[in-house]
């Protein structure tokens, strides 16, 4: 299965404000009070004036992202940063291969990285997504690291974070579903003297019978 990413991350009122009158902007809900901006070619001209370039060849360390971070879009999101700390987010994963890379403004400028990586063989806290949340001040929860955390899993691509946010859909979407189900199952169940989801031999997490 494959993943890709590239977006803003930030804190969502930050972004709310900072793209008020953006005509191609759509945030997607995250945990904890942040907002990911899908960044889209309609998106990067919106702001700078002219279509967005992409790296030729695959990223690394010397261009660490696909989309190439031109002087006018660093610029916006640096100015973004005046109001708190801005990450640039990218990742490409296919059948277990793919690298991320990220970066992090503060203040008006550059305060972290850019950080790529393809191997992904340190702590999980090493890794560049996962450490430029730290930066922007995602706190340790329930979930394995701060990509969970946030629920950056939840859609797989650009598009499907823009779905998300024009269904104004939260990360837990998908879970609440499922426990709505589970709570009508039961009371059918109850009513008709069954066992509920997860009575079954074999249920999964969603009462499906194996």
């Amino acid at each position: 299965m494959s993943y890709r990413l590239s977006a803003v991350v930030a804190d969502a009122e930050l972004l709310r404000e900072e793209i008020r009158e953006l005509d191609h902007a759509i945030l997607g809900e995250l945990r904890q009070d942040f907002a990911l901006l899908p960044v889209t070619p309609q998106l990067v001209e919106e702001l700078t004036g002219t279509p967005p370039d992409y790296a030729v060849g695959e990223p690394g360390g010397e261009q660490p992202f696909t989309l190439v971070l031109s002087p006018a879009l660093t610029e916006a999101l640096a100015r973004w940063s005046r109001r708190g700390p801005v990450a640039y987010l990218e990742a490409e994963f296919a059948g277990g291969v793919g690298h991320q890379a990220a970066v992090v403004w503060l203040g008006g400028g550059r305060s972290w990285g850019p950080r790529f990586d393809a191997v992904l063989d340190g702590p999980r806290e090493q890794w560049p997504i996962n450490a430029a949340l730290v930066e922007l001040g995602v706190e340790p929860g329930a979930w394995i690291d701060p990509f969970a955390e946030l629920g950056l899993h939840v859609e797989r691509d650009t598009a499907g974070w823009l779905a998300h946010g024009r269904r104004g859909l939260s990360v837990d979407y998908w879970d609440e579903l499922a426990e709505e189900w589970e709570e009508q199952e039961s009371a059918v169940g109850q009513q008709r003297g069954l066992p509920g989801p997860g009575g079954w031999p074999g249920a999964g997490r969603y009462g499906h019978r194996g």
